[in-house]
């Protein structure tokens, strides 16, 4: 199946570039027999992970082929499949069938109608096959080991296809960008609840606002960036989340610190208050840190969730690191005058 599709073809019906030489299993089975099954009646594709249906063919789960091989041979079927199987539905688009991938980076798919009978299987070797050009035109050959490059090219076949269809690139952009309006509106609640603080000398503190936003903006966005980087030389978890959250919180604090310094002393100096110079610093500082520690957290935990981080966790770090920003700032402000 080529991945030098047109947009008619990227909506085309999944069904129609599945394979029907599947695997399938019975639940009452044994290992053992199942084996056997399988030695007897080898299908003439390749077999990348077992499913198991009921007479009627509806799916009922699925057993990978390690889990099988090393199965004591009087072990039921049935113990040892996964039976919450993400399955892609007849009715979707083999641009559907990309995002699947994508998203949850398993080998192959089971295809099935809308009461679960299994029609057919899709795997990711039909994409492997047909990865051998890149977007320049320049013939690269797809090594058959790292399967992380063919998640990443497809991916990126996927960008391109969505974003030449603006009514569906807007569907998928627009919903995050409300992070962004919802965060804009907090912002304007914070500012009226500390309007004491922004008032004293002359509304002094708002001159600062815009830099201190910006610096924990900034920051977050690095985090991001280099969170979703880190995705493609290993995939996320909660343990590499929390291993990770307190280098990136020292991190933040140290750039904090050092920049809250430079911009505090000009605050200081300029408007000749300490006060000043201590809000700016510590302002900066907690923000910045906080921005750091969301802009690795946020990517990390919408792929957990099986969401797409690309588009949603620049909004959404963004949000948070303004909010926390905002509230540290004005706090240390009612703090101190």
């Amino acid at each position: 199946m080529p991945l030098h599709l047109t947009e008619a073809q990227l909506n085309e019906p999944v069904t129609s570039y599945t394979r029907s030489d599947y695997a399938t299993l019975y639940p009452d089975w044994t290992a053992g027999e199942a084996l056997a099954h399988m030695r007897n009646n080898p299908p003439p594709g390749r077999i990348i992970y077992f499913y198991v249906v009921d007479e009627s063919m509806r799916l009922l789960g699925v057993v990978p082929t390690r889990r099988l091989l090393l199965a004591a041979l009087d072990t039921r079927v049935r113990d040892i499949m996964i039976a919450s199987v993400i399955a892609i539905p007849a009715a979707a688009t083999l641009l559907d069938a990309c995002e699947f991938f994508t998203m949850h980076r398993l080998l192959a798919f089971p295809v099935v109608d809308e009461v679960r009978r299994l029609v057919g299987v899709i795997d990711i070797e039909a994409y492997a096959e047909e990865l051998a050009e890149t977007g320049d035109g320049d013939a690269t050959p797809v090594p058959p080991g790292p399967r992380d490059d063919v998640f990443q090219l497809i991916g990126v076949r996927l960008t391109r296809a969505q974003q030449a269809r603006p009514l569906a690139a807007f569907r998928g952009r627009f919903p995050w960008l409300l992070c962004n309006v919802v965060g804009g509106s907090l912002a304007a609640v914070l500012m009226e609840l500390y309007s004491a603080e922004l008032n004293w000398q002359h509304a002094v503190l708002a001159l600062f606002i815009p830099v201190v936003l910006a610096l924990s903006e900034s920051v977050a966005i690095q985090s991001v960036t280099l969170a979703l980087e880190a995705f493609r030389d290993a995939g996320p978890s909660w343990s590499e989340l929390f291993r990770r959250l307190r280098p990136e919180a020292l991190t933040g604090a140290l750039l904090g610190l050092v920049t809250g310094c430079m911009i505090g002393a000009l605050a200081g100096v300029w408007h000749g208050m300490a006060k000043l110079f201590v809000i700016v610093l510590g302002g900066i500082t907690i923000g910045v840190t906080g921005a750091a520690v969301a802009g690795l957290a946020v990517p990390h935990v919408l792929r957990l969730l099986k969401r797409d981080p690309q588009l949603a966790a620049g909004p959404i770090a963004l949000t948070c690191a303004d909010v926390v920003a905002l509230l540290a700032y004005f706090n240390l402000a009612r703090l101190l005058i």
